[in-house]
């Protein structure tokens, strides 16, 4: 649940003390898209760790963070840790190129450290096996789940903390004319984008039928901060009336630094204008920023565009799958045509969650988005993109793979194998 931030955030006061409602709604707006040009991509991955001899067992938190304690990646990926022990890796900002490149080389190299303790890293969208669990102390993740518990979101919250793993796209904003139109394309493509990432049609064992569990989950969750709509014509006015509506999840306690879930439904803007008063006091800047970081959409606004619908895919399929999403949004030849083919699927998000490539209108569009983004890439970048073609043309997806294992090993053969094809 962190962020690579590819281009400047504008700076904005952010003192202690406390802001009135238009501050929050300045503040807010102020972070929400920042004019730029476009091509620069930084890339999160989120991967389930097990251990190889007790895979049905979460990794206690101490032997995670001994195994990696020192250990700084190689091409300067920062490195974090999620609610359920899973590891995050999140590149610094550049080109599409050394972007992918710096994800892999840093993803190798964090895999060889776990490796040594007898650790695995995995790439599907949810933990086939493990029933979410809680291993990060971290007071944030204890108030989110009391805040997710009291809002009657008790089991999608915890998997969606615990139980899920992402490949994240984030790009710049681009120039502040386009934006309406640039965010309305990416909506656009969500479906077939999900439907081409969909990894995740096992949960706790089972398979589900629903081959992007993992997007089912955040469909399911919080509508006030999960399912901001998309394509308006003012995209940061719609943000931050978003951000103004959202409960708050949780406040930072005064009296002891921890931070509190907030049970009750309390909408941000309540808080600012003081119809409503969290720890007894009115919200600061940095409150609103801590905000700001528990609002999960699709496609979240953090002066750049945070792609958040796609599920981690196995290994080998990673880099085609970046430089795919990247390209079909930047690349105005490859957008055009990618949105051509996405629009006759524009509406089947469920369909996309649900059956995913075994769509045949999702499939056919997902085949005509790589085929343009391939057409628009270096030989490198574009052969990466080649086993997608080559898969999709066959009717499969990585949904597909996961199964195959699952069907001939069971789930603990789903979550031991990373590179599983």
């Amino acid at each position: 649940m962190s962020t690579t931030v590819p281009t400047a955030v504008p700076a904005v006061e952010t003192t202690d003390g406390p802001v009135t409602l238009d501050a929050v709604r300045e503040h807010v707006a102020a972070r929400a898209l920042t004019p730029s040009g476009t091509g620069t991509v930084g890339l999160e991955l989120e991967r389930h760790v097990a251990d190889v001899r007790a895979p049905g067992r979460r990794v206690p938190w101490d032997r995670l963070t001994s195994v990696l304690a020192g250990f700084s990646p190689p091409a300067g990926s920062r490195i974090t840790l999620e609610p359920g022990g899973q590891v995050e890796l999140s590149t610094p900002p550049g080109d599409l190129a050394g972007a992918v490149a710096g994800l892999e080389r840093d993803a190798a190299a964090v895999a060889d450290v776990l490796a040594a303790d007898g650790l695995v890293l995995n790439s599907t969208g949810l933990d086939p096996l493990r029933p979410p669990q809680r291993v990060n102390p971290a007071s944030r993740y204890r108030a989110m789940a009391g805040h997710f518990d009291a809002a009657g979101h008790h089991d999608d919250g915890a998997t969606m903390m615990c139980s899920t793993a992402s490949l994240q796209v984030n790009l710049d904003a681009g120039p502040a004319t386009g934006w309406a139109d640039r965010l309305a394309h990416v909506h656009r493509l969500t479906p077939v984008l999900v439907a081409l990432a969909a990894s995740s049609p096992v949960r706790r064992g089972t398979a589900t039928g629903a081959v992007c569990g993992r997007q089912g989950v955040w469909g399911r969750l919080e509508p006030g901060r999960c399912r901001m709509p998309g394509g308006g014509a003012d995209p940061v006015g719609d943000w931050t009336g978003f951000a103004l509506a959202a409960p708050v999840m949780f406040v930072r306690s005064r009296r002891t630094g921890e931070c509190e879930p907030v049970r009750a439904g309390v909408a941000l803007a309540d808080w600012a204008a003081g119809r409503v008063l969290l720890d007894d006091r009115a919200p600061t800047a940095a409150d609103v920023d801590a905000h700001l970081s528990t609002l999960w959409p699709p496609v979240r606004l953090r002066g750049f565009l945070e792609l958040r619908f796609l599920d981690a895919v196995p290994a080998p399929l990673r880099p085609g799958l970046a430089a795919v999403v990247a390209t079909v949004v930047d690349d105005p030849v490859a957008a055009d045509a990618a949105a051509e083919a996405a629009a006759p699927v524009a509406h089947r998000q469920a369909e996309a969650v649900r059956d995913g490539l075994g769509d045949d209108g999702l499939r056919r569009a997902a085949l005509a988005v790589l085929t343009a983004a391939a057409a628009r890439l270096t030989p490198a970048l574009a052969a990466s993109v080649h086993p997608w073609i080559d898969l999709v043309e066959r009717g499969r997806g990585p949904a597909d793979l996961v199964l195959e294992r699952f069907h001939a090993g069971g789930p603990a053969a789903c979550l031991i194998a990373e590179d599983a094809r």
